[in-house]
């Protein structure tokens, strides 16, 4: 009777290994894990000042474009109202040869007026020469009238484009220096641009660094924001696994949900790694024994319960079959 319980022991001990071992084998019932991350950004100030407003509040959604608050941008401007001002006085300091040409193309029209006389009354005075009824003289007085009307009017002719010609030299000289003023006023435009605080990608505020009434740096970090609507669980493979996965492939991803319970979403593979790297630490794979694993990106619709670093499992099979 001793023989048969110790017999009816050992029996009992066995099956209990026999369990351990085929449990261990089974190995779990997923073929991936890993932990849900999102693209983070952190939005830094471009100007230095002090923060007058700030909207941003931890959990809030922002759309991108978005103004959530404004550094002291006080210097910068008055900088650039009086570069402003300089190019405005360089303007007046421009001339214009308009009223001086117009005076002496009046003179002008005065003095071919005179010539258009002198010519008429050359050819009436040499026909009273022909007759004999006046001297020779009279129409060598009227050909020297002439001679010299001509070259007045050339000098006139002259006097109009040297006035125009010095005036645009003058305007060139004052007006050179607005081009170095205009790149001067928009280097102060764009610091005073830089003191709006843009929000640049459509998310959800995560952590908030700063407060109105502080002084920001150029690069001081403001704020951390990433888009939630879509997570991508960053999970793990070993390498015998790595010919059953590839890219745009539909799987199945699922989160704990109560005691033995899963809530599944559909996901895409969309990043596969091109080399080994050692399992981390907080990382359960399909086999337990692989030192190597390779590390997948899955895209993952977020209906609100997924979080950046919750825990996701993979099933590749599973997705196959639906």
């Amino acid at each position: 009777m001793k023989n048969l319980v110790m017999l009816l022991g050992w029996a009992v001990w066995v099956a209990l290994g026999l369990t351990v071992i085929s449990c261990q084998e089974k190995g779990p019932d997923f073929d991936a894990s890993g932990n849900f991350e999102a693209d983070e950004v952190i939005v830094s100030a471009q100007q230095t000042g002090q923060i007058l407003a700030f909207t941003v509040q931890e959990g809030d959604v922002l759309p991108a474009g978005t103004t959530v608050g404004q550094i002291d941008v006080t210097t910068a401007r008055l900088q650039q109202e009086q570069t402003q001002a300089s190019m405005e006085a360089l303007r007046e300091q421009t001339s214009s040869a308009a009223p001086q040409v117009e005076l002496t193309r009046r003179q002008l029209a005065v003095q071919q007026a005179q010539l258009k006389q002198l010519y008429r009354e050359r050819t009436r005075t040499q026909g009273l020469v022909r007759a004999d009824v006046w001297p020779r003289k009279q129409l060598d007085d009227i050909n020297a009238q002439i001679t010299q009307a001509e070259r007045q009017l050339a000098v006139t002719r002259q006097q109009i484009q040297v006035a125009e010609s010095n005036t645009a030299t003058q305007n060139r000289a004052v007006l050179s220096h607005r081009a170095a003023l205009s790149k001067t006023e928009a280097q102060f435009e764009e610091q005073v641009r830089k003191g709006r605080i843009m929000n640049p990608v459509t998310g959800t505020v995560l952590t908030k660094y700063a407060f109105a009434g502080e002084m920001a740096t150029i690069g001081k970090p403001l704020y951390r924001i990433a888009n939630t609507d879509t997570l991508t669980l960053r999970a793990y493979i070993t390498g015998t696994q790595l010919p059953q996965v590839k890219l745009g492939q539909p799987v199945t991803v699922r989160i704990d949900n109560g005691k033995d319970q899963f809530k599944t979403y559909p996901g895409t593979i969309t990043w596969i790694s091109s080399k080994a790297e050692f399992t981390p630490k907080t990382i359960q794979t399909k086999d337990e024994r692989a030192n190597l694993v390779y590390a997948l990106n899955v895209r993952v619709k977020n209906d609100g319960y997924l979080k950046i670093g919750m825990y996701g499992e993979v099933l590749l099979k599973k997705s196959a079959e639906e």
